[in-house]
C-alpha cells in the first residue's frame, strides 16, 4: 500500500515481534496469547530465531528445556491448565530435535489443545546440501523430518519466502483459536528464510486483543435436542472436556440441577463438577465404575457435551447400542460420531440455550436410582481403601493423596494404570483442578505435564499445589524435567508409585490369557532396582521414601507449602487394581495354542455383539 510505514526485519525478528502482538481477554483482563517459549538451542534455531528470542526477553520470555519432548508435554499441560485460552511456543532444531517434538504434537493433537511449534529446517536455496542433521529422499528433495508433523497437527506451513509470515501466522493463529478446529500448529523454518530481511509493514506488529469465540448451535438442531430430552425419562448427561475448555462448569451444573438430569464424567471432563454435588454421579466407561455403568444401560437418552467419544468412554461403543445420542460440539466431526443427533456449538451458550427449552424435570423415581448409583461408587471406594494388602494399593495411594489435598491443588497424571484408578477414587474437590492426559495416553506426560501445569499456577498467581502421580515405568522414560522444575524454580509434587515395571501391560497380557512378558523387572531377578529417590535429589529435588499411605499422606501435608520440588516415592502393589468398568476392544488373536487366549477370544467376540456400529 503507497505510503505504507515499513521495517526491515529478518523474518526470525519478525515473527517474534508478531507474536508479542497477540493477546487474549481472560476473565476481562488482556494477556498474552504466547506467553513463553521453550527452547532447545541448536543447529537451525539457535542463531537467527535464537538471537530474536533474546532481544525480546521482557516481553516474550524464553524458558530452557530438557528435552524436546518434554517441553512440548508441558506445553500441553499449560494449555489444558488454561483451559485452552493461551499457546505456549516451541522451538527446536532441525533433524531429531524436531522430531523428538512430534509426541507431544499428538498428544495435544488427540486432546484438542493449542501448541505453536517452530521448528528449523535445511536451506531454501539447497546450495549448502546436504547439511548436518538432513535426512535426504533421492526422488524428493522438498520433504525434510518435518513433514513427519503433517499427521499430528492441525495446521502446517513451511517458509520458503518471508513474505508467507503475513498470511501463515494469522492462519495458523485462527486455526488455534477456534474450538472447532483447535490443536497444534507447525511451521518449519529454513535457516536462510529466517535471516533474510523484509520490509514488513508496521501494522503488521500492532497488538490485537482476540476474544474468546462461542459458535453458537443452528436452531433446528437445539429444537430437535431439547424435543428429545422433553421426551425422554430417563436422560443422562456426559460431561466432556469440552465444558472445561468452554468455561461451562456453571452453567453444568445449573442445567443438571434445574431438569434433574444426572451428570457423569469422562476423564478429560472430569472436575466439571464437584464431588459434592447431588447431580455428580461418578466416571463412565472402560476405566470407569460399575454402578455409573449401569446408569448408563438404565438411561433412556444419552446427552453428550464436549466429548470425542473415544473407545475409554464409550466401552468400544457397548454403552449406547440402543440409545438415543445427542452429542453436543464445537466440531461437527466429534457431533456426529456413530450417527449421533449432532448440536455444533459451543457448551456454555447451547447449555443456555438449550435450558429455555426444556418444559419438564426428570421423574424422581430416575434420580432416585442415580443416587443410588452414587452411593455404591462410594462404597466400594471405602472397600477399597480398607482393603489389606501388603504393599499400598494404588487406589489406597490416591485416596490418601485425594483426602490430603486441598480444593486448590491440581492433580496431574497419564498413562498405565493410574488413570483409571484417579477416574474412580480421586473426588474432586475444585472445579478444573484434575488433568488425566488419556486422550493420547503418553508416557512421560506426568513430569513434563506436571511444570507445564506448575507455570500456569505461578503465572495465574494461583493457590494450591500442582501433584502429579507417576509410575516407575513413565518416570524412567522422561524425568529431566524434575530438574527444569529445579532450575526453572516452579514447585509441584511428583508422587512415584513403584511397583517393578509396567504392571498395567503385565495385567492386559495376563487378563487376556497370555503370560506376562518383558513388562516386570521380576523377569530380571539379578538385575539391580533403580533408586528414585537418589536419582531425584541429584536433580536437586527435595526427596523422600515412604512406605505406608499414612506416612505419604503425612509427606504431603508436610511439604504442601515448600518451595522446591518435592519427589515422595512409595513402592506399590503390583497386581492389585480397581475393578469393574466397560468392554473394551483389544486386538486378542483368533487363532491360539493357549486356552487362555482361546477363551480371551471368546469374551472379545461376545462383547462385540453389544457394539453401536451405526
Amino acid at each position: 500500500m503507497e505510503g505504507e510505514i515499513v521495517a526491515e526485519l529478518t523474518t526470525a525478528q519478525a515473527i517474534v515481534r508478531w507474536l508479542a502482538a497477540q493477546k487474549i481477554t481472560i476473565d476481562g483482563e488482556v494477556k498474552p496469547y504466547f506467553p513463553f517459549v521453550f527452547s532447545i538451542f541448536g543447529h537451525g534455531n539457535a542463531l537467527s530465531l535464537g538471537d530474536a528470542l533474546f532481544d525480546a526477553q521482557e516481553v516474550l520470555p524464553t524458558l530452557r528445556g530438557q528435552t524436546e519432548e518434554g517441553m512440548g508435554l508441558a506445553g500441553v499441560a499449560y494449555a489444558k491448565a488454561m483451559r485452552g485460552q493461551q499457546s505456549a511456543v516451541i522451538t527446536t532444531s532441525i533433524g531429531p530435535g524436531a522430531l523428538n517434538v512430534v509426541t507431544a504434537a499428538g498428544t495435544a493433537l488427540a486432546n484438542r489443545l493449542p501448541m505453536l511449534i517452530l521448528s528449523g529446517e535445511t536451506f531454501n536455496s539447497r546450495i549448502p546440501d546436504p547439511v548436518l542433521q538432513q535426512v535426504e529422499h533421492f526422488g524428493a528433495p522438498s520433504i525434510t523430518v518435518n513433514d513427519a508433523f503433517r499427521a499430528v497437527v492441525r495446521y502446517w506451513d513451511r517458509i520458503t519466502s518471508p513474505t508467507q509470515i503475513l498470511t501463515s501466522l494469522p492462519q495458523a493463529l485462527m486455526t488455534m483459536l477456534d474450538p472447532a478446529t483447535r490443536g497444534p500448529a507447525f511451521i518449519g523454518l529454513p535457516q536462510d528464510v529466517q535471516a533474510a530481511t523484509f520490509d514488513f509493514p508496521d501494522r503488521f506488529f500492532d497488538e490485537k486483543v482476540h476474544e474468546f469465540p462461542r459458535p453458537r448451535a443452528d436452531r433446528n438442531e437445539i429444537d430437535l435436542c431439547a424435543a428429545l430430552i422433553n421426551n425422554s425419562k430417563k436422560p443422562v448427561l456426559i460431561a466432556g472436556g469440552g465444558i472445561h475448555y468452554s468455561l461451562a462448569e456453571n452453567e453444568l451444573a445449573e442445567f443438571a440441577s434445574k431438569h434433574g438430569i444426572p451428570v457423569v464424567e469422562t476423564m478429560a471432563g472430569k472436575a466439571s463438577l464437584l464431588w459434592s454435588n447431588p447431580s455428580l454421579i461418578g466416571p463412565l466407561g472402560i476405566t470407569g465404575s460399575d454402578p455409573v455403568n449401569a446408569l448408563i444401560e438404565e438411561s433412556d437418552l444419552v446427552l453428550a457435551i464436549g466429548t470425542r467419544l473415544q473407545d475409554f468412554t464409550t466401552g468400544s461403543w457397548t454403552l449406547f447400542k440402543d440409545k438415543e445420542l445427542v452429542a453436543i460440539n464445537t466440531a461437527r466431526f466429534d457431533a456426529s460420531k456413530r450417527h449421533a443427533y449432532a448440536v455444533v456449538g459451543d457448551a456454555r451458550a447451547t447449555l443456555h440455550e438449550l435450558s429455555g427449552l426444556i418444559s419438564r424435570k426428570a421423574e424422581d423415581i430416575w434420580l432416585e436410582i442415580a443416587k443410588t448409583r452414587k452411593a455404591e461408587c462410594e462404597r466400594d471406594r471405602e472397600d477399597r481403601k480398607n482393603l489389606h494388602s501388603v504393599l499400598p494399593t494404588y487406589a489406597q495411594i490416591v485416596i490418601a493423596t485425594n483426602e490430603t489435598a486441598s480444593e486448590h491443588d491440581y492433580v496431574l497424571t497419564a498413562a498405565g494404570g493410574l488413570p483409571g484408578e484417579l477416574n474412580n477414587n480421586w473426588f474432586s474437590k475444585g472445579i478444573a483442578s484434575f488433568d488425566c492426559e488419556y486422550g493420547f495416553s503418553c508416557m512421560g506426560y506426568e513430569i513434563s505435564g506436571a511444570l507445564g501445569a506448575a507455570i500456569a499456577q505461578k503465572k495465574e498467581k494461583r493457590s494450591g499445589r500442582v501433584i502429579a502421580l507417576t509410575g516407575d515405568g513413565s518416570y524412567l522414560m522422561l524425568n529431566s524435567d524434575i530438574y527444569s522444575a529445579v532450575l526453572l524454580d516452579y514447585p509441584l509434587t511428583l508422587i512415584v508409585c513403584d511397583n517393578g515395571g509396567y504392571a498395567v501391560i503385565s495385567r492386559l497380557q495376563t487378563g487376556h490369557g497370555a503370560p506376562s512378558f518383558r513388562t516386570m523387572l521380576t523377569e530380571y531377578p539379578d538385575a539391580p532396582r533403580v533408586d528414585f529417590v537418589a536419582h531425584a535429589a541429584s536433580m536437586g529435588a527435595e526427596t523422600y521414601k515412604v512406605t505406608s499411605v499414612e506416612e505419604l499422606a503425612s509427606t504431603i501435608s508436610k511439604t504442601k507449602e515448600s518451595v522446591r520440588t518435592v519427589v515422595i516415592v512409595i513402592e506399590s502393589a503390583p497386581t492389585t487394581w480397581t475393578e469393574g468398568g466397560a468392554f473394551w476392544e483389544v486386538g486378542i488373536p483368533q487363532v491360539s495354542t493357549k486356552s487362555g487366549v482361546k477363551d480371551a477370544r471368546k469374551a472379545i467376540n461376545e462383547g462385540k455383539k453389544n457394539q453401536r456400529i451405526y
